[in-house]
């Protein structure tokens, strides 16, 4: 009798071990990652093309906005940082990718990475912070900001812009962050990519090497999606994929030389190309203000004081005084700058962002979201507190307006207390 019993009890533990060896793995039970993706100058009507199939395929899936609509100015540092804000360029302290601060002197230039580590040109809380002290972890994966230790805190895992680390590599190292252990993994994931960025300014928004850029993209989201299956993760990861502006064809023949209206030495020229920054030498105000403060053919200047409403900039004091903008389609420099740092580019942004052409992407899918939604175009404030809502936290103070956003959601996740804006 004893013999059978034990016998009994062996092939029950065959059985039983049976059964756990093909259930999922306990890592992945409840784990619902949030993964935020930019794709860096991926112009709104780029999804109509048919070179985004995994793209497509989200959104089939889920919700996709006929365009999101950028902050001015339409560049990209403000943006992904005002993504991941909910604030206003002016509120948040990124105004440009080229500023000075007026209080200490500095300059920014999004480009420097010594420059932009410097915690005292992010304000606001950026997500990974709110992330981090909510008690959950957060990863990055090269977005703008999230080098700099932003009131102290950075992401608990993130890594340095590298533009050598290829699309594919970039989404391992998502994956990776994904297996580590249960008390370890990140709640919350960044990441970005720049490829039809640099090849819409390189090349134009119309030309073979955007497409190429587009599918390369595309197929780094397609090797996400096979590594979230693989996982387990396909159905309980929600995935927002966005971009921070869009990009216009631009002809160096189609550059307004500023020397042609004023004295190059008369001005302390911030930024150029689109959107111009100045501010006058001192004691030459009245003569810049005249000069530039009168219309123009292919831009138009404006004080910071004065600039349209609806730009909802000009407040911050990394605002120069003169803010110029160039038409769609043309630039502005001058004859000294342009000597020494111009190289031919056949695309731009930083346009008004009104301009149809600078219209970004958003496309979300996941457990939170609805199926086959296509939803009007918004602001992109509104990401934030969208995502705030997905990772169950409380948001920071930002520009945001939930209440945009909440009909993407599914019922359970619009039932929660709306957030405090």
């Amino acid at each position: 009798m004893t013999k059978l019993f034990r016998l009994a009890l062996g092939l029950l533990a065959v059985l039983i071990c049976g059964c756990v060896a093909h259930a999922p793995k306990q890592r992945d039970r409840g784990y619902a990652p949030l993964i935020l993706i930019s794709i860096d100058g991926y112009r709104a009507d780029y999804f109509g093309r048919g070179l985004s199939p995994n793209l497509s395929a989200l959104a089939a899936d889920g919700v996709r906005a006929e365009a999101l609509k950028p902050a001015f100015p339409t560049l990209t540092f403000p943006n992904h940082y005002t993504i991941v804000t909910g604030l206003y360029p002016d509120h948040h302290g990124i105004v440009a990718n080229r500023m000075v601060d007026p209080n200490s002197g500095k300059r920014f230039i999004h480009s420097d990475p010594d420059l932009r580590v410097d915690p005292m040109w992010w304000n606001g809380e950026p997500l990974w912070v709110g992330v981090e002290r909510r008690g959950k972890h957060a990863a990055t994966m090269f977005w703008p900001g999230a080098d700099a230790a932003i009131d102290g805190v950075r992401p608990e895992y993130w890594k340095p812009f590298d533009h050598s680390v290829s699309p594919g590599a970039r989404v391992d190292q998502v994956l990776a962050w994904l297996d580590l252990p249960a008390q370890q993994r990140p709640d919350f994931v960044a990441l970005y990519f720049e490829q039809v960025d640099a090849a819409g300014h390189d090349y134009g928004p119309d030309s073979p090497e955007l497409a190429a850029a587009m599918r390369e993209v595309d197929a780094a989201l397609g090797r996400l999606r096979e590594g979230l299956r693989r996982r387990a993760l396909q159905d309980s990861a929600n995935v927002v994929v966005v971009s921070d502006h869009g990009m216009a064809n631009v002809d160096d023949a189609h550059t307004v030389l500023l020397d042609q209206s004023i004295d190059p030495n008369a001005i302390d020229l911030v930024a150029s190309t689109v959107m111009a920054e100045i501010n006058p030498v001192r004691g030459r105000e009245a003569d810049v203000q005249r000069a530039l403060l009168a219309p123009h053919e292919h831009f138009q200047c404006w004080r910071k004081t004065q600039m349209p409403a609806r730009w909802h900039y000009g407040e911050n004091p990394r605002v120069p005084a003169i803010v110029c903008v160039a038409a769609s389609g043309w630039m502005i420099d001058t004859q000294a700058n342009r000597e020494r740092n111009h190289h031919a580019v056949h695309g731009e942004h930083g346009y008004d962002n009104d301009d149809p052409k600078m219209r970004a992407l958003f496309v979300a899918h996941g457990p939170a979201f609805r199926r086959g939604l296509v939803v009007p175009e918004f602001d992109n404030v509104d990401v934030y507190p969208l995502l705030t809502r997905i990772l169950h936290i409380d948001p920071a103070p930002n520009d945001g307006d939930f209440r945009v956003v909440a009909p993407m959601l599914t019922p359970d996740y619009r039932r929660e207390q709306t957030p405090q804006r």
